[in-house]
């Protein structure tokens, strides 16, 4: 688990502190990387995606410290884990990590990544591992039949 999830919060953690440091201090906090298709555009996010709960950081913040504890107890206990499920879970707990540390101890969570070719919430490092992760356990729950068994009961 450590393996996926250091790695992933380390580059959560670098790529926000770019975004707070250099890309606000160099540009103003905006900046194009892709025209047309995707910029730094650096936001501070009190809520979750798309600012749903906003203000609401210590619950957020709660349940992130929660569901990662979780994680981490699944997956000490577990006898045996797939390798796509432990990789999904170690992005979900490591992405939660990374917004967490941001509510701590700024009070908010650090976006940076703008989409320009549509119209969507600006996001970060950790959403990514969030989603990502989210869907290899999907995908998981969809190739070994626990997904299909849970429907029947």
């Amino acid at each position: 688990m450590l393996a996926i999830a250091l790695p992933a919060l380390a580059i959560d953690r670098l790529s926000k502190y770019w975004a707070a440091n250099w890309l606000v201090v160099q540009t103003g906090g905006a900046a194009k990387a892709w025209p047309g298709v995707f910029g730094w555009l650096y936001a501070e996010n009190t809520g979750m995606a798309f600012s749903a709960l906003s203000g609401a950081t210590g619950l957020l913040g709660a349940f992130s410290a929660v569901m990662i504890a979780a994680i981490g107890l699944y997956v000490l206990f577990a006898r045996e884990m797939p390798r796509t499920l432990l990789a999904g879970l170690s992005l979900i707990a490591a992405g939660g990590a990374g917004n967490l540390w941001d509510r701590l101890f700024y009070g908010y969570v650090i976006d940076f990544i703008h989409l320009e070719f549509m119209r969507f919430a600006i996001f970060n490092v950790a959403d990514i591992c969030v989603c990502c992760g989210a869907g290899l356990v999907i995908l998981w729950l969809l190739l070994s039949g626990r997904g299909a068994k849970g429907a029947k009961a």
